[in-house]
């Protein structure tokens, strides 16, 4: 039977355990540093298994005597258990015990960035546990409003963007009535303007793009007089979103935006002072992108995402054949009025 990269590195982990030459101290952090290679772009399950496993063993071992340490390993603990695929909430519900427990230690002898990076991880499980009903919005909003004490906007920005980031998508993802869905929208375009005050394009263009896109989503179905606005910022932000996502380096977040920006355009007029004249202009630009979106999915099998591209791009093809419908009859119409002339 051959061996595993993960095989191997839990037998030096453990090796390293029994060596004569390591005091307790170097041991727990040896686990740690193996766990934590492990669970880094994992392979499969099994080396997440595996680095749970040396994570256990270093708390074990660390006991009372080493808190900090200790602390460290619940923390990694958790974030492979938060990685671990599954349906049901049990391992969310571990890793959320877990952070909790770490982060009564961290508070008193950790950093201020490890506490604020264990409130992140924490806010994120506590949002997959939203879904099972095992915790609130409100408490999600309110753990990743904790790291922001620490993440500020000009010591740490890529931090304090993701975490706006995640507020955002949290207010998006909240139950209001019919008659405060704006201010939840509102809220989240508040949160994602917030976090790209602390990027910019050179420095963070990842979140940069990210950013963009997500205020561009919430722009486009922000309730407001004035919806035509709303959809020219949206389109803006599109915009400078793929002056990072390209076809050939970022294929699927590149279809993805385009897409969106394809949405926007299906809905906005081609000229927003007379919107009366109708968006045929720009249904033909939609239509391009929808076709080059659904390209893209195609070929990396993204059959759901494709399928959702196809039924929009129908959509388009319907509004530009009313298009020509009315363009022919204008024509006959034309043509009896200079015979009777």
């Amino acid at each position: 039977m051959l061996q595993t990269i993960s095989d191997t590195s839990v037998r030096a982990a453990l090796n390293a355990i029994e060596s004569e030459s390591a005091n307790v101290a170097e041991k727990i952090q040896m686990l740690i540093e193996m766990a934590n290679g492990l669970q880094q772009k994992p392979k499969d399950p099994k080396q997440l298994d595996d680095a749970i496993s040396l994570y256990q063993q270093a708390i074990e071992l660390s006991s009372n005597d080493y808190p900090l340490l200790q602390a460290r390993a619940l923390v990694g603990m958790a974030t492979a258990l938060r990685a671990m695929p599954g349906e049901g909430p049990d391992l969310l519900l571990e890793a959320r015990e877990a952070y909790e427990t770490a982060l009564e230690i961290l508070q008193e002898q950790g950093i201020p960035e490890e506490v604020a990076e264990a409130e992140m991880n924490l806010g994120l499980v506590l949002q997959a546990l939203v879904n099972f009903n095992l915790a609130t919005t409100k408490q999600v909003i309110e753990t990743y409003q904790r790291g922001l004490l620490i993440f500020t906007a000009d010591k740490h920005p890529q931090e304090y963007a993701i975490l706006q980031n995640n507020i955002a998508i949290a207010y998006l993802s909240m139950t209001l009535s019919p008659e405060r869905e704006g201010m939840r929208q509102a809220m989240a375009v508040q949160s994602f303007e917030e976090a790209l005050k602390a990027v910019n394009l050179i420095e963070h263009p990842n979140e940069y793009a990210m950013l963009h896109n997500n205020l561009a989503n919430a722009l486009q179905y922000l309730p407001s007089l004035h919806p035509i606005d709303n959809n020219l910022r949206a389109l803006t932000a599109y915009n400078e979103a793929l002056k990072v996502r390209t076809a050939k380096d970022t294929p699927l977040e590149y279809a993805a935006t385009i897409s969106n920006k394809a949405n926007v355009l299906y809905n906005l007029p081609d000229n927003p002072k007379h919107p009366e004249a109708g968006n045929q202009q720009n249904l033909l630009q939609a239509k391009m992108l929808y076709e080059e979106a659904q390209a893209i999915f195609c070929q990396y099998s993204e059959v759901e995402r494709a399928t959702i591209v196809s039924e929009a791009l129908a959509a388009v093809e319907n509004e530009l054949s009313v298009f020509d419908v009315e363009i022919a009859v204008s024509g006959q119409r034309s043509a009896i009025s200079s015979q009777g002339l």
